[in-house]
Order: C-alpha cells, then structure tokens, then sequence
C-alpha cells in the first residue's frame, strides 16, 4: 500500500531524530559538482554520485564519506537517459525518496565555431543540455508521485551572455534558461510542492580546463575572475535550500555580466570581440592530455583530479555577493517569522476580545420565557 510505503521510508531516513536528506548530483567526479557533494556530505546527507570516470568517482565517494555522510559512486555517461533513469531508481531503492537532484555535469569544445565538428557540437549538446533534460527527468519521475523534492540546475552568467570560443557550451547553457522556465510554470499551474531552480555561475577553478577538447593556441583558462569550486558549491547547496526563488545569482561577476546584457547586449558584443580570445587563454603552451568529450580522462586506472584545476593562486575562496546574499535571506527569513508571529499573536488577541464579549453579551441579555 502506498500509505506504508510512505511510513516505512520516513522511518528509515530518520537518523537520530533528523531527517536524511537524499541528494542525487551529476558530474560529480570534479569541479562544482564535487565540492557540492562534500558540503552534503557535511550534513550526513545520503549522497548519489553520477560521472563518467571511476577515479573521480571514487575520490568524490571518499570525500562524501570523509565529511560524514553517505555515498552511492553510479557510472553513468548523463548522455544516455536510460542509464540517468536506472540510476534514479536505484538511489530511490538504496537511499529512499530523493531530495534534492542536481544537474552539473557537462563537457565543451573550446574553437571557434567553424572549427568545431558536428559530431563534436552534437555531443557537447547532448551532455550538456539534454544531460539536464534527462535529469530532471528522471528526478521528477521520483519526486511527482511522492509531491516533494527540488532539482537544482547549475547554470551560468553564459547563459545570458554567450562569448565566442564556446557557442556549443553557450548554446546548450542558454537552453536549460528556457527549458527550466518551461518546467517551472508547468509545476506552477499544478500547484506541485516540486520546485525547481537555477544557480547561475561565474567563471569558476575546475579542471575542465586542462582536460576540456581545445583548438586554440595556448592553454585555455576561466575569464577572470576566478572563483574556487567550494565558493560555487555554497551557491548551489543555497539553492537548494531556497528552491522558492526562479534562479540564483553566485558572485558578483555574474550579477554584473547578466544586468550589463540586459541593458548594453552591443557594447558587450564589441568587447568581447576585441577581449574574448586573450582573456580565455593563458601564456602557455595548451596541454597534450587526452580530452574528455567522448571519454573520461579518469577512466580506470586514472587519475582522479579532484574539485580544483590549476588556478588556484588566482582563485577567491570567498564571494561577498553570495554572502551578503546568504545573509539578506537569513535576515528576510527572521523577519517574516517575527512578522508572522506578531500577526498570529494580535489575531489571537483579537479572537479572545470577540469572545469575551459574545460571554458577556450572553450574560447580560434576558432569558427568554418559554411560549404558552
């Protein structure tokens, strides 16, 4: 029956009186979607690990359980939406109802446009755009039934403003802006308690950088600034936390990036064209690593690369934007529940003073005398 169903889960995801969270993250091997799994792990959450490359896997699982939580490595390529399904359904059969499902993974080709394969264009497509499609998918497959959960897309400040060297990452990251949008109004209209959200990113230090498929010249790097993977991280598991809001804005680079397209989109277009190429690659000499657009770089017996790339003496570790955002909602949330408080608390009092005066009123009318 479905009511024990509901029971039997409940009891098993308390833990010492706390609800367990299940959280279900794509790529989760390196860069954002690792850091993030380490924060969750940090609350002894149950962790589900979805990558390519069984090294990484196995570090982020380590890491998971290393901060207190509990970890579940799937290998699943997020391209094959069987495999992304097969591995909801087991995080729901290990773990129980999942919680929160966040899209990360992706892959890129950093060429210009001519340079970039069909093949190549397609398959940066179907990682990166219907890798999220196929996630949140396969979360609300779990999630509708049971009326409950949050999917977090981990988005970008590319997704309003594209830049050249990366229209097939920049295309797909502008279609989970619409596709998110799609979805969210249609949970709306349902009135679903499924909530779904975008963490909009800056340019962050992961090591896509040293394994991304690359045509330029030298070594391809993140515009500055740059933030670390963990600054991200403290993006996203916010919004998970307030799925409420349409989407998040993490750094202050993307604050800026997404208000300056909306309001001088052709300035932009002529800085860009001048800035772009310079600005997206170092000095040096690009790496002779093989790339992971059709396979993964930590594929056994890789190496495991771990959260960060190779920028950390130019990464912040810290976003005064995310944090006084971070504040501005704890502060908003401490007033509304004073406010609501005090207004429960005065319609409380109202509804002793009505009944005080129905008692008295009754007391003081004379009885009526029965009719002969």
């Amino acid at each position: 029956m479905p009511g024990s169903r509901s029971q039997v889960t409940q009891a098993h995801r308390k833990k010492d009186g706390q609800v367990t969270q299940t959280v279900v993250i794509t790529g989760a091997s390196g860069g954002i979607g690792r850091a993030t799994a380490r924060l969750f792990g940090q609350r002894r959450a149950n962790v589900v690990l979805l990558a390519r490359g069984e090294a990484g896997l196995s570090g982020a699982a380590l890491d998971v359980i290393e901060a207190g939580g509990k970890a579940l490595p799937i290998a699943v390529d997020v391209a094959d939406y069987d495999a992304v399904q097969a591995a909801a359904d087991r995080a729901d059969d290990e773990f129980g109802p999942v919680d929160v499902w966040i899209n990360v993974a992706f892959t890129s080709v950093f060429a210009p446009f001519t340079q970039i394969k069909p093949d190549e264009f397609k398959r940066v497509t179907e990682v990166s755009y219907l890798g999220y499609v196929y996630g949140t998918t396969a979360a609300l497959s779990t999630m509708l039934p049971r009326d409950r959960g949050t999917i977090v897309q981990v988005g970008s400040a590319l997704s309003y403003r594209s830049i050249p060297l990366q229209s097939a990452y920049c295309g797909a990251k502008h279609a989970i802006n619409g596709f998110t949008e799609s979805v969210r109004t249609e949970l709306l209209h349902d009135n679903s308690n499924v909530h779904i959200t975008i963490a909009q990113m800056p340019a962050v230090n992961t090591p896509q950088f040293s394994w991304v498929l690359s045509r330029l010249p030298r070594h391809p790097q993140p515009v500055p600034p740059i933030y670390q993977p963990e600054v991200a991280a403290r993006g996203v598991v916010f919004a998970a936390d307030h799925p409420e809001h349409k989407e998040h804005w993490v750094g202050a680079t993307t604050a800026g990036t997404i208000v300056a397209q909306k309001f001088a989109a052709p300035v932009l277009d002529r800085y860009l064209a001048r800035t772009g190429y310079d600005s997206q690659q170092t000095s040096e000499e690009p790496a002779t690593g093989e790339a992971n657009l059709w396979h993964p770089v930590d594929a056994k017996p890789g190496q495991d690369h771990g959260a960060h790339g190779v920028f950390d003496d130019e990464a912040h570790s810290r976003s005064a934007q995310l944090s006084v955002t971070q504040h501005a909602e704890s502060a908003g949330s401490f007033v509304s529940r004073a406010y609501d408080t005090a207004r429960g608390a005065i319609y409380d009092a109202a509804a002793r003073r009505r009944q005080r005066r129905i008692l008295a009123t009754e007391k003081q009318a004379p009885e009526k005398q029965p009719t002969p």
